[in-house]
């Protein structure tokens, strides 16, 4: 049955573009794992898919040999993520994309397309190069349960991409979050907390945007967020306006926050000194 798995983020269309035994006969490891997928995927992969990030943990080519532009640099590791009928990669040097479709245990990755912003590092330059030649095609998958759990792409041209799985926020806190402007102003402030003698707070407010991304009139009152948000660093001094994804925390402990916010995207940053 062919299933569908919408690119996450909008992209300016721009194009990127049997395994061999090792010399003993045996089949690398990553390779083995692959040849070892069920002829069936289970009817739950494309759900699988979607609830995780999956992060890039080994990378091998034809006959076994290590693909060092998708593993090498200190940076994050590439990340596939899935929604509805698409695929993004994040962590080479643009936001990359491409349709995808889910066929039993097929997975087919049409061209992949990323923004166009220039890069200067050379390692970046080079995954992204590199995933972006490898991706499109017709590729086995295999996902295996486990902690963390695993995906493994047995690319069509004779290559085993490995992933690690680490929950979404949408799967952490058991639904879709809402989406949120929020203006961050560049100094904390005072805040009381029960258990937190001399908290200092980011200082926030809710802004609108419509249709056309122009900001709205009738911003918030200024108020002191009682968290962090997820995934942003705080500079004093800088001004930030950032879109969340706001969670509803199920039964949280006492004192904790109800609600979680988790960085979506920095929409403007401006340096207004200290």
């Amino acid at each position: 049955m062919r299933r569908p798995l919408m690119l996450l983020l909008p992209l300016a269309l721009a194009a990127c573009g049997g395994s061999t035994p090792s010399e003993d006969g045996a089949a690398p490891p990553t390779q083995a794992a692959a040849d070892a997928i069920p002829d069936a995927a289970p009817a739950d992969h494309a759900q699988t898919l979607e609830a995780y990030h999956w992060r890039l943990v080994d990378a091998t080519g034809n006959g076994g040999t290590r693909i060092d532009a998708l593993l090498d640099g200190d940076g994050a590791p590439l990340q596939l993520d899935f929604a509805d009928s698409g695929m993004s990669v994040s962590n080479a040097c643009n936001r990359m994309g491409a349709n995808v479709s889910l066929d039993d245990d097929r997975l087919t990755v049409d061209q992949v397309i990323s923004t166009m912003m220039a890069c200067t590092d050379a390692q970046l330059t080079a995954r992204e190069r590199e995933i972006g030649q490898r991706l499109p095609g017709t590729h086995r998958i295999a996902l295996t349960g486990g902690e963390p759990p695993r995906l493994t792409l047995q690319l069509d041209d004779g290559g085993v991409l490995a992933f690690e799985g680490v929950p979404t926020p949408a799967t952490r806190y058991g639904g879709d979050g809402e989406t949120v402007f929020l203006e961050i102003a560049p100094e904390r402030v005072a805040c009381n907390h029960s258990l937190i003698p001399d908290q200092r707070c980011l200082q926030t407010r809710e802004v609108q945007y419509d249709d056309e991304g122009v900001r709205s009139p009738g911003d918030a009152a200024w108020a002191p967020l009682y968290q962090d948000i997820e995934g942003f660093t705080h500079e004093d001094g800088v001004r930030n306006v950032v879109r969340v994804q706001r969670f509803d925390v199920a039964d949280p402990p006492a004192d904790a926050p109800s609600q979680a916010y988790v960085l979506d995207m920095v929409v403007e940053s401006e340096n207004v000194g200290r």
